[in-house]
């Protein structure tokens, strides 16, 4: 195990890489009017660029969790960070917006190989105190780095251009050097459920492709809803059949689990929303994507001191409720944006964002904590990579509603709709936390 130095360095290198995969969606988010009006797409097209790349962020995430059980984190982490740089520069040469989104879906994939190895390589190289120093700081630097995101995004734009903000993440690939020794090489052999993985894949693409079906037709509902129709029986059989395959049936069957993934879930929803709404909006108004970043530089200070908040309040509250309070700040988030919307008025559309950014970073703690306690030690790993992955697809979900849904009743009318997730998902821990006060 590393002393404390050695970990510092570790744990700075791993939170810069957290932070550049995360510019994928903060940083291109202030650049999809840009996008937009260079490719000749309406705000429900070219928000593809945002849903495809967090649906993958979500399904693959679980999937490299496994990898490193398989392979060790080396090689699935060098795999992850040059599929993420190699689509990066592929993203910022499409031609089209069609090699522009196939870019956007292998940047996601190779993207999520990040959190879950990241904080791997932590765990497995560090113990006791040091490990709790190192992942404190890796959460602080990826949220300084990823908090940056929109003023990075902005002011390359300015300079250079779109294309150049959509290869950011890119520079993830000279940080690998610096971490390779650090790299376990070592897995334990389990096995890697592929067909389960593609399973749920195509069932989480189903609901995004129905969702934002409104704005792209008859085509893509009917995909997304076959996909659906389908993909769920085929997940829920294999689930049977396989129950310590992708989705083991110990984690699917705790109502904890299952609950506080779907309340948490609506925070990425509303967070990946505002990422589409904020920019489209403002660009009306004739904002330059620069313009925006600064706009948001609030909401990145919001960033860096989330995490610092978030701990007392999750120690003093626990994570159900810290999780419907998560919640309910999500739903007044996009209550807010969606009055700033129909105003058109920047400064709430600001606060809304604020808001929203406090939400995720309670919620996404609270979520790991509901689930690390209420499954055992031996299938914990796989339990939260299975929440994380249904956490990230709400980000998907939400990018859609606003892309699909908000081409036909309007930016604002497609917030305030989509506001009654959180509170649908607050109303789902209720019996969590009514049982939790029952003593045993």
């Amino acid at each position: 195990m590393g002393d404390r130095t050695d970990a510092g360095r570790v744990a700075a290198l791993v939170g810069l890489l957290f932070g550049l995969a995360g510019m994928g969606s903060a940083a291109v988010a202030v650049t999809l009017p840009a996008i937009a009006a260079d490719l000749d797409l309406t705000t429900g097209g070219v928000s593809w660029v945002i849903s495809l790349y967090a649906l993958m962020l979500a399904v693959a995430t679980a999937v490299y969790g496994r990898a490193a059980d398989l392979a060790g984190i080396r090689l699935p982490l060098l795999i992850g960070v040059g599929l993420m740089a190699g689509s990066a520069v592929l993203g910022c040469l499409a031609p089209s917006i069609e090699v522009l989104l196939a870019a956007r879906v292998l940047q996601g994939m190779g993207a999520a190989a990040v959190p879950v190895l990241g904080m791997a390589i932590v765990s497995a190289r560090y113990d006791g105190a040091v490990r709790t120093t190192a992942l404190g700081q890796v959460a602080g630097t990826a949220a300084a780095v990823s908090a940056l995101g929109p003023l990075a995004g902005g002011l390359v734009a300015d300079l250079v251009g779109w294309r150049a903000v959509v290869a950011l993440p890119a520079l993830g690939l000279l940080v690998v050097p610096a971490l390779w020794r650090a790299l376990p090489t070592q897995g334990t052999g389990a096995r890697l459920d592929i067909l389960g993985a593609v399973l749920v894949a195509g069932t989480a693409a189903g609901l995004v492709l129905l969702v934002q079906s409104p704005a792209s037709g008859v085509v893509v509902a009917t995909a997304g809803a076959l996909l659906l129709v389908l993909g769920v029986p085929a997940v829920a059989a294999w689930v049977r059949r396989r129950p310590e395959g992708f989705l083991p049936r110990r984690v699917v069957r705790e109502p904890v689990v299952v609950r506080s993934a779907l309340a948490a879930s609506a925070v990425p929803a509303a967070w990946f929303a505002l990422l589409i709404a904020v920019p489209a909006v403002l660009a009306l108004r004739g904002w330059t994507p620069l313009e925006v970043g600064l706009a948001l530089v609030p909401s990145a200070v919001t960033g860096f001191l989330a995490p610092r908040l978030a701990g007392p309040l999750l120690a003093r509250l626990g994570p159900a409720r810290s999780l419907v309070v998560s919640d309910v700040t999500a739903a007044v988030a996009l209550a807010v944006a969606a009055l700033g919307a129909a105003r058109g008025s920047a400064a709430i559309l600001v606060t809304a964002v604020v808001l929203v950014t406090l939400a995720f970073g309670l919620g996404q703690p609270a979520l790991m904590a509901a689930v690390g306690d209420a499954v055992p030690a031996d299938v914990r790993g796989v339990a939260l990579g299975i929440a994380t992955l249904v956490f990230l697809v709400g980000g998907g979900v939400g990018s859609a509603v606003v892309g699909g849904v908000g081409e036909v009743l309007g930016v604002d009318r497609s917030l305030l709709l989509l506001a009654a997730l959180p509170l649908l998902g607050s109303l789902a821990l209720v019996s969590t936390i009514r049982s939790a006060r029952i003593p045993s």
